[in-house]
Parts: C-alpha cells; sequence; structure tokens
C-alpha cells in the first residue's frame, strides 16, 4: 500500500530531495539535512524508529481486515512506522512468524476473531519464544471479554477490550514514550465517530481489484438478540452520511465495484438508506455487487420501489430470521414480526432481483426439534435463494449464556464454541442437525441442485431432506470432501431408495443440473440406482435420449 512505509528514513530523504529540486537553487539546509540521513547507519535507524506491525488472520485471502485498516488511519504521526499483514488462517504458523519478523517490528497488535483464536494463538506463542522483546498487543471481540481466562492473553504484553481505533494509537504512544499503563489489560473508552479518520484510502488497489470491501454506514444495534454481541449496544449511531456517500465515490471512482455493508440494521433509517441504495443505483454498472444485513420486517414502500430497480445479480440481502418460534423469541429478547417477515421474503423474491440469504439459529433456549422443524419449513416455503442454518455459538460477552443453568446449555470449550446439547436437543440430535446443515449446505445453498431440489422435497421439506440426510451419510459416513460427481450419483440413490414414486422425475431434473455444472464425464457413466440391475436401464435411457439430442 502507497501509504505504509515500512522505512521511514527513505521517505525524509525523499521528501528533502524532492524540496531541493522543485526550488530554483538548492538550498543549503536541504543538502546538510540529506546528508545527515544518508550518514546514519542503517541498524541505528532500525533502533531509532519504532516500527509497528499490524497482523490478523483472516478466513480467506478474499476478505479485507477493516478492523486493521481503522487502527492504521488513527495512528497519527506513528502511520508512517506501521505496516499491515494480513494473511489467511491456512499458513502456518511458523511462516506467519518469519513474515512478521521480517518488518523487524517493536509493537505487533494482532486482531483477534472467534474464526482464528486458535491460529493466532499459535502465531503469539511463537512469537514470544522467537522475539520475546517485541511488544505483542491483542484487541478483538474474541479477546474483549472473559480476557484473564485465555490462553492467548497469558503470552500478550497488552490487551485492548472494546472498540481500539483511537486507543491503539494511544498505548502505542506510551509504550514508545517508555511509559506504559501498570496494567495488561486496558480498556478502550467509547468513541465518537467523527473522532475517527476514515480508514477507506487505505485499501489498496489489489484489495479494489480482487477483494471483497468491508464498509459501514453506521455502528451499533437497537436489538438486544442475546446471541449476538451487538445486543451489547444501546443503539445505533450513524456516520455523517455526505462524508460517507463522499468516501464511497472516492472508492468507486478508484474502481470498487464490490462492497459489503456490516452494518446491523442496515434499513433501520429508510431515509440513510435511500440515500445510499440511490447513490448506487445512479453508478450501476454490470460489476457492481452490494451485500446488506436486513432487518426482514422494515420494507417500506417506498424502499421497496428503489430495491425493484436494481438488477440481477447486482444485491445479496442477509436477512436473519433465526426462529419463527414466539417463545424462543421471547427467550433471546428478539423482536420480530413474523407475519411480515415472511411477507417480505416472499416480497423480495417475487419482485426483485436481490440474491437472499436468510439466517436460522439451531440450539436457541428453548428451542425443540419439532419447533426448529417448523422455522425450516416456513422459512423454505418463503423461497430464499439460501437458508444458512447456523449453530448457536458461546460469544464471549453475549448475554445469552445467562440461560445456561435454566435451560442446561452445554457448550463446546473448544473454539467455535458451539452448543451440544440443552434441556430439549439431546447432544445426538445436535449431531443429527449438524448433518443436516453440512448436506443443505452442499445440495440446497449450492445452488448445483436448482433443478432438482424442487422434486425431492414435498410441502414438509425438513423431514424430506432430513432423510436424504441421514441415506447419505449411513451410506458415506462422511459430511466432507464428497466430490460432485459422487455426490450426484447419492442424490440419485437416496431418493430412488427413500421416494420411489419421485425417482423418475428426479433424475431428468438431476440430468438438467448435472449438464449446468459441466462436469468432464458423461450422464450416462453415474450410477443413479442402488439397485445395480436398475442402473443398466437407466444408462441405456440415458444414452438413447443422448443420441436422440444429437440425431
Amino acid at each position: 500500500m502507497a501509504e505504509q512505509l515500512n522505512y521511514p528514513e527513505l521517505t525524509v530523504t525523499q521528501l528533502d530531495l524532492t524540496e531541493a529540486h522543485t526550488s530554483d537553487a538548492i538550498k543549503p539546509d536541504a543538502i546538510k539535512k540529506c546528508t545527515q540521513v544518508a550518514e546514519i547507519n542503517s541498524d541505528e535507524m532500525d533502533k531509532a524508529v519504532p516500527k509497528i506491525v499490524l497482523a490478523t488472520l483472516n478466513a480467506k485471502y478474499f476478505h479485507t481486515s477493516f478492523g486493521l485498516r481503522y487502527l492504521y488511519a488513527n495512528l497519527k504521526e506513528l502511520k508512517d512506522y506501521c505496516e499491515i499483514k494480513e494473511f489467511i488462517i491456512q499458513t502456518r504458523a511458523i511462516d506467519i512468524v518469519e513474515q512478521i519478523l521480517a518488518s523487524k517490528p517493536d509493537i505487533v497488535g494482532f486482531g483477534v476473531y472467534i474464526w482464528n483464536i486458535v491460529e493466532t494463538t499459535d502465531v503469539v506463542s511463537l512469537l514470544k519464544v522467537i522475539a520475546p522483546d517485541i511488544k505483542i498487543i491483542l484487541g478483538g471481540p474474541e479477546v474483549s471479554y472473559e480476557t484473564e481466562q485465555q490462553a492467548i492473553v497469558a503470552n500478550a504484553d497488552y490487551v485492548l477490550t472494546g472498540p481500539a481505533d483511537l486507543s491503539f494509537y494511544q498505548l502505542c504512544k506510551d509504550i514508545i514514550d517508555n511509559t506504559p499503563p501498570d496494567k495488561k489489560i486496558v480498556h478502550s473508552k467509547p468513541v465518537e465517530l467523527n473522532e475517527l479518520a476514515s480508514p477507506y484510502q487505505y485499501y489498496t488497489d489489489e484489495d479494489l481489484t480482487h477483494r471483497l470491501l468491508y464498509v459501514e454506514a453506521s455502528r451499533g444495534c437497537p436489538f438486544k438478540c442475546e446471541f449476538c454481541l451487538s445486543s451489547l449496544d444501546k443503539t445505533s449511531v450513524p456516520f455523517e452520511i455526505v462524508i460517507f456517500l463522499e468516501q464511497m465515490e472516492i472508492l468507486y471512482n478508484r474502481g470498487a465495484r464490490n462492497f459489503k455493508f456490516i452494518d446491523r440494521t442496515f434499513n433501520l433509517n429508510i431515509n440513510t438508506t435511500m440515500k445510499i441504495m440511490q447513490f448506487f443505483l445512479d453508478r450501476m454498472t454490470n460489476d457492481l455487487y452490494l451485500h446488506f444485513e436486513v432487518v426482514p420486517d422494515h420494507l417500506p414502500r417506498k424502499l421497496k420501489e428503489v430495491l425493484a430497480q436494481f438488477p440481477e445479480g447486482s444485491l445479496q440481502f442477509e436477512i436473519g430470521i433465526q426462529t419463527f418460534n414466539t417463545q424462543v423469541q421471547k427467550n433471546i429478547s428478539r423482536k420480530q414480526n413474523n407475519a411480515k417477515s415472511k411477507d417480505n421474503l416472499i416480497w423480495l423474491k417475487d419482485h426483485t432481483h436481490a440474491h437472499i440469504h436468510a439466517d436460522l439459529i439451531f440450539g436457541l433456549p428453548g428451542e425443540t426439534f419439532e419447533t426448529f422443524k417448523d422455522s425450516f419449513n416456513q422459512l423454505y416455503h418463503c423461497r430464499p435463494h439460501e437458508i444458512q442454518m447456523g449453530i448457536l455459538k458461546r460469544l464471549k460477552g453475549s448475554p445469552i449464556i445467562r440461560h445456561t443453568e435454566a435451560f442446561d446449555l452445554r457448550f463446546n470449550p473448544l473454539p467455535p464454541f458451539n452448543i451440544l446439547s440443552t434441556d430439549r436437543v439431546s447432544f445426538t440430535t445436535m449431531q443429527r442437525i449438524n448433518r443436516f446443515a453440512r448436506y443443505w449446505d452442499m445440495i440446497g445453498n449450492s445452488g448445483r441442485f436448482k433443478y432438482a431440489l424442487p422434486h425431492m422435497l414435498s410441502d414438509e421439506p425438513f423431514d424430506d431432506f432430513m432423510a436424504i440426510t441421514e441415506w447419505i451419510f449411513n451410506k458415506t459416513g462422511q459430511i466432507h470432501k464428497i466430490n460432485l460427481k459422487k455426490l450426484f450419483e447419492l442424490i440419485s440413490q437416496a431418493v430412488e431408495a427413500l421416494y420411489p414414486e419421485k425417482h423418475e422425475a428426479v433424475i431428468e431434473k438431476i440430468e438438467q443440473d448435472y449438464e449446468a455444472a459441466k462436469l468432464k464425464s458423461l450422464f450416462s457413466s453415474l450410477s443413479l440406482y442402488a439397485v445395480p440391475q436398475a442402473a443398466t436401464t437407466v444408462k441405456n435411457k440415458s444414452l438413447q435420449r443422448q443420441q436422440r439430442h444429437m440425431s
């Protein structure tokens, strides 16, 4: 990134030379300053300049760290001595440490989240063994609560809890000035949004071209859903809309076309939402893509009119339903108009080109297998493109833990801290749902079986798909690493075994899906029947169809 300078002494030299060459005569003081810099030994300069590395481990390369860019943007005079280093969790810890040490940092700050806590713990442990003098600062939601009990904290020098946009700068400055705090855990004060320097200019050209850009028009959430850390917020606070749109204009003019809004309730303030949507609608291109988290029961007419104007492939809505059971909603302090939510989901599917990703959570206090099945069936009939079946996780600091005793909530002690059983759901049932969720991702959410899936399921889709899930698992013992060709075969065989009256119609639709997948092998080569004798018949029929198509 052009704004990040690993060797600030070179910048001083370059700036002074530029000043000299742009004047009519070379200034003696500029020459003197350049000479003084040039004479400084590089090792002495390394010791004189405090170097800071901001690091995190992303889930995938496609992701960018929005939080690190906020920290970098607000480092003031220390920004020239800071470098952002982003890794992915699949990279070996020792290789990450090597790359961090190559920058010769005095301070390393890590962003810690539920998805990278294990890998970051390994990196921090190695770093402290190899270079114990480096000051390690941790921050992020995963270390902001129950901080002292965490293994990663033992190897860190400092932990910043809460919003560290401004407190990271102050802590680095205190360390550099030899006036560090006397406590390891430093609690960040609340920040006013108008005090923050914008991070958007620190997205690189590489980011704009190949990675997802995170943006936020507001912070916080007014809702109190207890499974979510945003329930701790008092309200949602917007950034000044004119300034925000100016930043979006700059990104857009630089070539950015992939925007993911991290606002927890993007359509909360409709006037602001309308301005943002109109901004992008006025700049619509074939490659513009916008992702929003949307409150399902709040779509007024004027917003609908704008949404209907966006072309296919430009919008994705992540819509949290979580559960349709009113008692469970009450247990977790969730306010949701279920009837209006379902009406809006159907309206979005029928009247917009938006890709609809709807969320359910299994394992909430008070939820049973039957009530969750009912929520799934209701949501399926709203016809979203994806139903994301999440398993309840114990996010540190979230109020959900108040129900631990009353509902006998038993969470995995290891990341991702998923629910293992409740007073209503046994561990065995939880495992069945885990498998269901995995197969649903492969079959229902992947889009690879869009022709066959509706013919596989009835008005009771949960029961139908659970039967398919259990048939495939009993056949393979696998929920991962099933190649696509094999998956086509397994689905066909499962339908034949479970719903023989549907099989002939399903095979025709599976063939459409297979052709759309553009796999190299012929459809006729697939083993579509569980019974070997029948396989020959279907192969012959398939070959006859292909011959007719070719003639």
